[in-house]
């Protein structure tokens, strides 16, 4: 299958709403942590913004496998003339990392909340936290095609080819 020249619009409405969602998972995420240590001593503390923590990261896992089904569809953009095979392979690493973390984390999160599971709970933790590390080189590594290389590759998220 031939590369499309950019992202659909599809993809890109799909890539912020999932980035809007994770931050704000990331500021509900106390709320939730406080919920589930209130349900470990037996009282019900699940308060409106732990229900936000729960629908919002349901909805995280359900675009992310929307956004896997439109980008096995559809295909994504090659990388940039004159990218170098180690940027290449970084790049396909990093999007396999966070597309693997869009899905997991929430499973875990599912598994440790309503199964009761609490090492999923640390495992949803720990890979939220590993996520965020990969979310900053993803952020960097943009900002180095746009202000070092000036590639023009951070313009494929922001307008639809």
């Amino acid at each position: 299958m031939a590369s499309p020249e950019g992202y659909s619009r599809l993809q890109i409405a799909l890539h912020w709403a999932v980035a809007g969602l994770m931050g704000l998972n990331f500021v509900s995420s106390d709320a939730m942590k406080a919920a589930w240590w209130a349900v470990e001593k037996g009282r019900d503390a699940f308060g409106n913004v732990a229900m936000v923590h729960v629908a919002s990261g349901i909805l995280i896992l359900v675009l992310a496998l929307l956004r896997l089904a439109v980008r096995l569809g559809r295909g994504a953009p090659a990388a940039s003339a004159g990218t170098s095979p180690m940027m290449a392979l970084a790049a396909r690493s990093m999007h396999a990392a966070l597309y693997g973390a869009m899905i997991l984390i929430p499973l875990a999160g599912l598994v440790a909340w309503f199964g009761g599971v609490r090492a999923m709970g640390e495992v949803h933790e720990t890979l939220f936290a590993v996520t965020l590390g990969l979310v900053g080189l993803h952020v960097l590594a943009a900002a180095v095609h746009q202000w070092v290389l000036r590639d023009g590759l951070l313009l494929r998220m922001w307008r639809a080819r």
